[in-house]
């Protein structure tokens, strides 16, 4: 078969999922419960800022949904990873290992800290912050000091890990916090791609101290922005929402703050399309995990490869990702089906190769190199 041939079988199998339409997104919204009548209720109500209703709201039912006894709802996930990263300790000076393929938020989120991201290997089945590489550059790379995980290259203090959950799929978290624990390291989690995903029947984003979650337009439930901080600890909870609300005293009227803060809260018209959203979130991962196995089915029939949820992991399957053999077809394959109306993206770029992150410290990222070449993300919408 040519390959222009086998590339419109892949578009035209596609199309036909989708309703054969001329253009199918990466993914898209779906509003089909209350969301109207919920963001009208608070424009009748006038509360459309970050005081509201809606607000309290969801923050209790994404806490229930997820198994964490906190939530605090922000303008959108970086937002939210920032604060996580503040209230953990981390501090202007130190060091965060994550991996390079990952959203360019999650080094931002970083760095909006202070801190300096340190690039770590991922597993090739997973996609995600892998335990070997992390261990291996922790035993070459570091030294515990005073209680303290020091790098010897640096001097500079590891404060953190942030292992992200890619497309969904959770890591191997166990095997992360362990050694994290081992090394003196807090673990926040970047789960914000997988609300919904569980590993080893618990949710990603409820291991680490502290773990965030994503509300973006691309989401598995959207409020346009939007993210969340989940923890179990009660006083991080109260001071990550002290530091989301511009540090303010509570007062009838007066203007008191006691820290440099930030005005990140979630609006009170967005939790409103979040707390509709979450009445169908149940049915949202059912759709695309049904949509996962017939992807899975195709492609296996095809000789492509398509990548499944980790052993012992219930992913979201938030955004679909099959894997060509190589950079030339990779590349072939996104120009064909972005020509043929059929939305495709590759993976991100690793972090360490752009350039405001290109100097930070890093180990070997042999799987995170073979993975960028290779992995291409398509249509992963909800079907109704």
């Amino acid at each position: 078969m040519e390959k222009k041939e086998f590339y419109d079988k892949i578009i035209n199998f596609i199309k036909d999922l989708f309703g054969n339409k001329e253009f199918i997104p990466l993914h898209e919204p779906k509003f089909i419960g209350k969301e109207r009548e919920y963001v009208l209720d608070t424009i009748d109500s006038t509360f459309v800022s970050s005081v509201g209703k809606y607000v309290n709201e969801f923050e209790k039912k994404l806490a229930e949904f997820v198994g964490a006894k906190f939530a605090v709802a922000t303008v959108n996930g970086t937002a939210a990873l920032h604060i996580a990263l503040i209230v953990a300790g981390v501090k202007e000076g130190d060091e965060v290992i994550t991996q390079p393929l990952t959203f360019v938020a999650t080094c931002n989120a970083i760095s909006h800290a202070g801190a300096t991201p340190v690039f770590v290997d991922v597993d090739l089945d997973t996609l995600g912050l892998s335990p070997t590489a992390l261990r291996k550059f922790l035993e070459d790379n570091c030294i515990l000091k005073e209680g303290k995980c020091i790098n010897k290259k640096t001097s500079k203090v590891i404060k953190a890990v942030v292992p992200m959950h890619t497309f969904g799929h959770p890591v191997k978290i166990d095997e992360i916090l362990e050694i994290a624990e081992e090394f003196n390291l807090i673990v926040v989690e970047d789960a914000a791609e997988s609300l919904g995903s569980l590993y080893k029947g618990k949710h990603t984003g409820t291991f680490g101290k502290l773990g965030i979650f994503s509300f973006n337009g691309n989401k598995i439930i959207t409020s346009g922005g939007g993210g969340v901080i989940v923890t179990d600890d009660e006083d991080l909870a109260k001071l990550a929402k002290h530091l989301t609300t511009t540090a303010k005293l509570p007062h009838p009227w007066e203007y008191v703050h006691d820290m440099i803060a930030y005005n990140y809260r979630m609006p009170n018209i967005n939790a409103a399309l979040l707390v509709g959203q979450m009445e169908n979130l149940k049915f949202f991962i059912e759709n695309k995990r049904e949509l996962a196995k017939i992807y899975k089915k195709f492609f296996n029939e095809i000789g492509v490869k398509f990548i499944e949820e980790p052993k012992g992991a219930r992913s979201n399957y938030w955004l679909n990702a099959i894997m060509f053999d190589s950079l030339k077809e990779r590349d072939e394959f996104l120009e064909y089906s972005n020509n043929n109306g059929v939305m495709t993206r590759p993976i991100w770029r690793l972090m360490n190769k752009l350039d405001m992150y290109k100097d930070c410290p890093k180990g070997e990222l042999n799987n995170a190199i073979y993975l960028e070449e290779r992995i291409v993300n398509i249509p992963s919408s909800v079907r109704v």
